[in-house]
Parts: structure tokens; C-alpha cells; sequence
């Protein structure tokens, strides 16, 4: 490969990956050794990596080389550099889910989604870092990945190795998972595209629980193209996971058209904008008179105070924590850092009335948006209320905090209850540079809709083309 296409490729498109392969202008082989060597040379920084596969990563591309020169195919991944959060199961390997419990733990078979990602000819990097269990901070042997845009902000949780490593061009794009925001809020704060998918659409046997209930897996990318093309491949029925749909996956069969003609989106000028940073809430205003410009009819929807309904999600997610963790917790108490070991304990202290009480309240708030959502194509808010903020190591490594939590999952913890499959983009950048995002959420099962508003709002933002400093 030519050098200057070289210093480019670790920002191209999987379908420019793929038309590069098509005209022989590079080979997967020649594409992941650039990849390992910029994961060797900037990942010091970043920290997003907990397990590089190296030899393994060389040793498939070279298979995949060979079989694109005898024109064998094998799905719409093929030769493309994807890295997977460090929940997810892949033979032979490691998964460590952030933890020191786990550090020896090397998965037997590959999970669901990595079966998946290989069958459609990914390449896959590595494992990413962590949070702690997948939720709000880390343990003291692991690594805090580091946000591309400054070094200093949060780089969101749970995901954000996942973020971390896609925004500074260590892979093409990643798996996350998201129980409570931990898709869409890396993304946010890394200027990423993250599709929470219905929950049930993508399976979850061999990725570790935090909350059985409201655990969702999905890819994180550059753009929304490259996120429909990772779902597609990931998602499924799948006979080893019970809560998988059995519905077909849709086929994002549309053209960029710049028309959203007969689209209805809802949006509630108290939710999104209340006790939100006035930067983000012009950003999505902005988005919204664009969108309207493209044919988007915005329809007003009345919540009331969501807020209330979020105490019961801490309830819920500790208490499945919990349980997902009784093998190793109390009795390895001293290995479990300060953030989820604190977390274990709420979440032991929930009672079986407790848990009912708050699985009520889910209910009453699946119900209050599903009777919204009844006139609307979809809902279009912010994704956090703030813009990153700082952190170090007594954030990163301490006791629970307020930082990550209760009202600041408004935008998020809704829709892992009731599992309506969201998309989270771009909005914009704050005055310090910081990227800004909002969320389009849609009906149960309609990641089709939601998708094509977001890739037709991407075309005409164009803010796909914009990298962290210095990268």
C-alpha cells in the first residue's frame, strides 16, 4: 500500500476497506499488520486495549487474504479490523469483564457475537478495557482508557475502551454493551455513532451479565453505516440465548436521499432540555431544524418527570449484579475495587420486596413511553445532560460517585427498560471541542427507521470526516 493511503486507512469506512480489497489496492494481511503496529505506537496513551491478539490477528487476515485472491467472500467484514469489549467470549482467550477475579479466566468457546463477527470475516484485534463488572469504576489492575479528544475528560463508562480505541483509529469499529448507558455514552463523549439494538435482537451467550434483564450488545463506529453493517452480522436469532428475537433482521436496503418526507419524530421540550448543558441543548435544536428541513415532522410528546422512575433501575441492576458476581463475591471481597464492590453490596442488601417494587415502577415507566411512542416514528433527545468531565485516578479508582448516575441515565436507562432500540450520533462540538450527541430511539424492533433518519442526518452534518486532535 501506497504511504499516503497507508496513513489513511485507519479512518476509512468498512465499505471502503472492502472497495479497496475489491480493486486490489491493499489485503487484509496489509491492513491489520498497519493496525497492530498503530495499536503498538499509540495504545500506551490510550490504554484501550486489555488483550492484543497479535499472532492471531496476523494469522487470520493472512487466511482471509488468500481466500479474497481465489474470490471467496465471506460476508460484509471481510479483512476488517473490529475490536470487542472485554465481555465478550472468544476461545482461548481471556475474559477479564475489567476485573481482577476474572484475570485468569480463559473463555472455552467462542460467544455468540464473535462466532457471528468471524463468519462474516472480521479480523478481530483484540479485547478492550472496562469499567469494572461493566459498571461506573474501575479496578485497581486494570487500565483507564484515555478520551481522544483530551486525555483528561471522561471517556464514558462502561464502554469506553470500546470508544476509546474506535475514535482513535485503533480499529475500525467495536462491540460494547449497554445496561444502563454503556453504548451510548462513550460514544457520546468519543464522537462516535453507538446503536443500542431491541433488546433481544443480538445475543448474549458467552458475554458476561451485569443485569441479565437489561443488557443489550451492539457495535460502536465512525459513522452509521458501518454500525448497521456490524448489527446486521451480530444480530439474530440464536438457540444458546433464550431472550433472542425471532423476528429477521432488517436489511438497511436505502439510499442516501436527503428526504425524510413522512417521518414523525417525537420530542418533549422539558425532558430534553431541563438541568441540561445549554451547549448540548442547542446542538440537538439545531439537529431538529435540519431534520425538519428534511421533511421531518416533529410532533410535541408530554413526559412527566422521568427522573422518578430512575432509583428503580439502581435497584434492579445491583441486585442481578449481584447475583452474576455470586461466585466470586463476598468470598474475594480485597480483589473487587472500591466502585463495584460498593455496588455488589447495595445490591446485596436488595430485598425480594425491594426488587418487586422496583421492577413495578419499570413497568409503569415501559408504559408511559410505549403509549407515547404509539403516533411516532421515533423520539429524538439528547444522550447525556453534560459534556464529558474531568477525571483521574481518585475518580477513576474511587467509591461510588455521583458522577455516573441516576439523573444523568435520563436519557438512557428509559429505553434499556423497556429495550426500544436507540442510535446515538454526533450533535455537534462544545466551545472547549469536547464532542456533544444526541439520540434517536425508536419502536420495539424498528432499528430500520431510526437508522435511516440517522445516516440521512449524518450525510448532510458530515461530521464522520472529523478525527480527535492530533490523530
Amino acid at each position: 500500500m501506497a504511504n499516503s493511503a497507508a496513513s489513511d486507512v485507519f479512518y476509512k469506512s468498512i465499505s471502503e476497506l472492502s472497495d479497496l480489497y475489491k480493486r486490489k489496492q491493499t489485503t487484509p494481511s496489509e491492513v491489520t499488520e498497519l493496525f497492530l503496529q498503530r495499536i503498538f505506537e499509540y495504545d500506551d496513551q490510550y490504554l484501550s486495549y486489555a488483550t492484543v491478539l497479535h499472532d492471531d490477528a496476523v494469522q487470520r487476515a493472512e487466511l482471509l487474504t488468500e481466500e479474497l485472491n481465489k474470490g471467496k467472500v465471506r460476508g460484509p467484514l471481510h479483512g476488517i479490523p473490529i475490536g470487542i469489549k472485554d465481555l465478550c467470549d472468544m476461545s482461548g482467550v481471556k475474559t477479564m469483564g475489567g476485573t481482577a477475579v476474572l484475570e485468569d479466566n480463559v473463555a472455552q468457546v467462542d460467544s455468540t457475537v464473535v462466532e457471528k463477527l468471524q463468519e462474516s470475516g472480521a479480523v478481530i484485534l483484540g479485547k478492550l478495557n472496562l469499567t469494572e463488572g461493566a459498571m461506573g469504576g474501575y479496578n485497581p489492575r486494570r487500565s483507564v482508557p484515555k478520551n481522544p479528544w483530551d486525555v483528561n475528560k471522561w471517556s464514558g463508562s462502561s464502554s469506553s475502551g470500546s470508544g476509546v480505541a474506535t475514535s482513535a483509529g485503533l480499529c475500525t469499529g467495536s462491540l460494547g454493551s449497554d445496561t444502563g448507558g454503556s453504548i451510548r455514552f462513550p460514544s457520546a463523549a468519543c464522537g462516535l455513532v453507538g446503536l443500542k439494538p431491541t433488546y433481544g435482537r443480538v445475543s448474549r451467550f458467552g458475554v458476561l451479565n451485569l443485569a441479565e434483564t437489561l443488557d443489550h450488545v451492539g457495535p460502536m463506529t465512525r459513522n452509521v453505516s458501518d454500525a448497521m453493517a456490524i448489527f446486521q452480522c451480530i444480530a439474530g436469532h440464536d438457540p444458546k440465548d433464550l431472550t433472542t428475537r425471532i423476528e429477521s433482521v432488517p436489511s438497511f436496503d436505502f439510499e442516501i436521499s436527503r428526504d425524510l418526507s413522512g417521518f414523525v419524530l417525537g420530542y418533549c421540550e422539558d425532558y430534553c432540555e431541563n438541568d441540561v448543558n445549554p451547549e448540548i441543548v442547542a446542538s440537538v435544536r439545531r439537529a431538529k431544524s435540519v431534520l425538519t428541513d428534511m421533511g421531518v415532522h416533529f410532533l410535541e410528546v408530554k413526559l412527566p418527570d422521568i427522573d422518578r422512575y430512575l432509583c428503580a433501575w439502581k435497584t434492579i441492576c445491583s441486585a442481578e449484579a449481584a447475583n452474576s458476581h455470586r461466585a466470586n463475591y463476598p468470598d474475594r471481597y480485597d480483589e473487587y475495587g472500591l466502585w463495584f464492590r460498593g455496588w455488589l453490596e447495595y445490591g446485596y442488601g436488595v430485598s425480594v420486596n425491594d426488587y418487586i417494587d422496583a421492577s413495578r415502577i419499570r413497568y409503569q415507566c415501559n408504559g408511559l413511553f410505549r403509549d407515547k411512542f404509539k403516533n411516532i416514528d421515533g423520539f429524538l433527545c439528547p444522550t447525556t445532560i453534560n459534556l464529558p468531565h474531568i477525571v483521574d485516578d481518585s475518580i477513576s479508582y474511587g467509591p461510588m460517585d455521583s458522577l455516573r448516575g441516576t439523573s444523568f441515565q435520563r436519557f438512557t436507562v428509559p429505553f434499556d427498560f423497556n429495550g426500544f432500540p436507540t442510535v446515538t450520533l454526533p450533535s455537534g462540538f462544545s466551545e472547549d471541542g469536547m464532542p456533544m450527541s444526541m439520540q434517536i430511539v425508536g419502536n420495539f424492533l424498528d432499528e430500520e427507521k431510526i437508522c435511516k433518519v440517522a445516516l440521512e442526518y449524518e450525510h448532510h452534518s458530515g461530521f464522520p470526516e472529523i478525527r480527535p486532535p492530533n490523530l
